[in-house]
């Protein structure tokens, strides 16, 4: 019997057990006595060696999936005539050896701040495959990425034409620049808005480009490449896409008149799947949608397609990566529903809302299963709360598990490797997680967790510093 406190999306004829495909990453199972693996490595002994909560990824699922979707893109290019460039979105997730990850799968890479700059040179990568993002890149920030060769500046302000011509003759060279234009086009899993106004921070209006990108031209010390959009993200299927690809190519054939106009880029915003029931879009037929939409508009425009740059992230490293919790405490709680009581297991982990922000921010649904061993015990439903002094320090909304999910047992959550260490915090103090990469039966630390004393050490208040 379904429990009457359980969302209309919670499927309860899902085996509490099992582990649905397309949301884990492709080497996780479970062994032969019911503990869940990852690349040929127990939780059990990925819990012991780097404690918990812990940001698991499967090395292998992430590079194949940069592979993936270059690929699709690719392929989807060359059937219109063009050639493509997909851009890793750092933002999901960046650390150096992500960046080699990406880098060795044929990718660019997309950065929005100085850190995330620094992070990608650190890994050595070659500058001119970088692209910066950012509504407010500050002046010592740009004038530093037009210096090192940044590939790419995305223009998102009048102001920003100067400060980026300005650096690019200091330097001594000339930047490569595109223009982040609004076309009214929001997207969301299922459906889109089209509207004639936009009211947001990023980019400029479709009707005001033109005369924006006279200004950038007018600038010896600037190269306009192309426009930049981005519709939104975690986006189910194409329609959206293609209807803000024929605004974009609209303007790019205006602009063509004036100069060549070589590249388009689209943004990214490709959804995954968080939980049973999800039916996110494969990348094959995302590319071939899109490439299609592109080039009808070009046709009837009468202008050659251009090179067509993407910019997923989400869609890369999502499914990689499950974050490994431990169980301290259950709860049961019951309240009336639909005229009747019901009951719903509170079990707390101990991280939370410090190295998964996503629920609490945006209301986001996430999956969870018993790691260290199956049960033949009833489900129940469950929520899974964080350690944090909040209320609203939720993991798991609502979720089926065995009914004797106990404290010391380990839990595991999919699909985490976007947004999630990114923007995780020290709420309450806490150390953020480490993170390991998993793969062929070895696990190693790709980000080092925090400790106590690494807390400590920016407390100026603490005399002879932090021991």
């Amino acid at each position: 019997m379904t429990n009457p406190l359980a969302p209309e999306w919670l499927d309860a004829s899902v085996d509490a057990n099992a582990l649905v495909p397309g949301i884990w990453a492709d080497s996780v199972v479970r062994d032969g006595e019911g503990e869940i693996t990852v690349g040929g490595v127990s939780v059990t002994t990925l819990a012991h060696r780097f404690a918990t909560p812990l940001y698991v990824v499967d090395e292998t699922h992430a590079r194949d999936r940069a592979v993936r979707v270059r690929k699709a893109f690719d392929a989807a290019a060359e059937r219109i005539g063009t050639t493509a460039k997909v851009y890793y979105a750092g933002k999901a997730f960046l650390c150096t050896e992500v960046v080699r990850w990406v880098v060795d799968a044929g990718l660019y890479v997309d950065v929005a701040s100085g850190g995330e700059l620094a992070v990608a040179l650190a890994a050595g990568i070659d500058p001119a495959r970088i692209g910066f993002h950012g509504n407010n890149k500050s002046i010592a920030e740009i004038e530093r990425a037009v210096a090192v060769g940044v590939g790419t500046m995305v223009v998102d302000s009048d102001w920003e034409i100067e400060r980026v011509a300005d650096a690019a003759r200091s330097a001594g060279r000339r930047q490569r620049v595109r223009l982040r234009v609004n076309t009214g086009v929001h997207a969301n899993t299922h459906d889109f808005l089209a509207t004639a106004h936009e009211d947001q921070k990023f980019g400029i209006t479709i009707a005001n480009a033109p005369e924006v990108v006279a200004e950038i031209r007018a600038h010896e010390s600037l190269e306009f490449v192309g426009l930049h959009c981005h519709i939104g993200s975690q986006i189910f299927g194409t329609a959206g896409f293609a209807e803000s690809a024929a605004r974009l190519v609209a303007l790019h054939a205006e602009l063509s008149k004036a100069a060549p106009v070589p590249e388009l880029n689209l943004g990214g915003g490709f959804g995954i799947a968080y939980k049973p029931g999800d039916a996110p879009t494969d990348i094959e037929t995302i590319a071939d949608e899109i490439a299609a939409a592109v080039a009808k508009e070009c046709q009837a425009a009468g202008i050659p397609v251009p090179v067509l740059a993407l910019e997923p992230g989400r869609a890369i490293i999502g499914t990689s990566t499950f974050t490994l919790y431990s169980v301290g405490t259950t709860k049961e709680v019951t309240v009336e529903a639909e005229g009747a009581s019901a009951t719903r297991l509170y079990v707390s982990v101990d991280g939370g809302m410090s190295d998964n922000a996503r629920p609490a921010l945006y209301g986001a649904d996430y999956h969870v299963r018993l790691a260290n061993r199956v049960s033949p015990e009833p489900k129940q439903l469950v929520r899974i709360a964080g350690k944090h002094c909040e209320s609203g320090d939720i993991v798991v909304k609502a979720d089926y598990l065995p009914a004797d999910v106990e404290p010391g047992d380990l839990l595991a959550v999919p699909a985490t490797g976007a947004y999630c260490w990114s923007l995780s915090s020290n709420y309450n103090y806490l150390a953020r997680p480490a993170v390991v990469a998993v793969a062929n039966g070895n696990a190693r630390v790709i980000v080092r967790g925090e400790t106590e004393a690494d807390l400590l050490a920016r407390d100026a208040g603490i005399i002879g510093g932090s021991k």
